[in-house]
């Protein structure tokens, strides 16, 4: 009898090449930590964006789009701003999610990489370079860290729970967040905030944070780890519990189990501004 061949997962050729540009990104990263020299700032005068940006989305462009030259991408840096976001292949890629922590010399920071194709992410990868931990999903096929498979954590209780969150560089919406952040301070067990989004849905995926909460995120910030998180068992939506969208504004994040509290504190948080807000109009 013939042998039977198993056939190949799904994705195994943009996985590998994913892998391979996310890991080669992450050393030039690695290597040029405490050593930028050239600084410049873009939406505000706290959201800075260094060369290692620049040069690890060109490496990653190069790789993705050598490989594919038919698809699209979509970079945090510039590339491919102005295509078609509907491109029925579409990478959306982050070079360096965490600048501020790598200008710094904090070592928390990440490569992220996602394919979405005719508009659902298909393929997410996250590569912490100073921890040599890859995290990567297929959707359908679980999630994994260094190819060992992840789940999310099984806290029940608000009060055991750590959660982690952002804030934008935009300084108006950063004070907007922080009667939300006041609350689930109050609230929960512990509440951090470590400056890279896509490691932080990784880590809930993963089960060390148990949930997640940021607005604004961009595409970029979020595609490939919200996959992760899909696949580990979590759940996504929006702030008011409508689906998730990439391509939206806001994310809630969690092990499922804490969902509906963390839900209730955003929506019980927001009443309590506006209403702050109109009595001080009327006041």
């Amino acid at each position: 009898m013939g042998s039977t061949s198993t056939p190949a997962p799904p994705y195994a050729s943009e996985l590998e090449i994913a892998i391979g540009a996310a890991r080669d990104a992450g050393a030039l990263l690695r290597e040029r930590l405490g050593k930028v020299r050239q600084v410049r700032f873009k939406s505000s005068e706290v959201d800075p964006v260094t060369e290692a940006d620049r040069a690890s989305e060109a490496l990653l462009a190069e790789r993705l789009l050598g490989a594919f030259p038919d698809d699209r991408i979509l970079g945090e840096e510039g590339t491919g701003v102005g295509l078609n976001l509907d491109a029925k292949r579409l990478w959306i890629v982050d070079p360096l999610d965490g600048t501020v922590n790598f200008l710094h010399g904090y070592p928390i920071f990440a490569v992220s990489i996602a394919l979405a194709v005719n508009g659902t992410t298909m393929l997410g990868v996250v590569y912490d370079p100073m921890r040599e931990e890859l995290f990567h999903a297929v959707r359908g096929h679980g999630a994994r860290l260094n190819n060992e498979p992840i789940a999310i954590s099984g806290y029940d209780d608000l009060i055991r729970a750590m959660l982690v969150s952002g804030f934008s560089y935009d300084l108006d919406e950063r004070r907007a967040n922080m009667p939300l952040w006041s609350r689930f301070v109050d609230e929960a067990q512990a509440v951090r905030r470590d400056g890279s989004a896509a490691l932080n849905l990784a880590y809930v995926a993963c089960g060390r944070f148990d949930g997640y909460w940021e607005s604004p995120i961009a595409p970029w910030d979020v595609a490939a780890a919200a996959l992760l998180l899909e696949e580990a068992g979590g759940l996504l939506s929006r702030y008011d519990g409508s689906p998730f969208d990439p391509f939206g504004r806001e994310i809630v994040a969690s092990n499922g189990l804490l969902h509906a509290e963390l839900l209730r504190v955003i929506g019980e948080s927001a009443l309590t501004t506006r209403s702050d807000s109109t009595e001080t109009e009327t006041g």
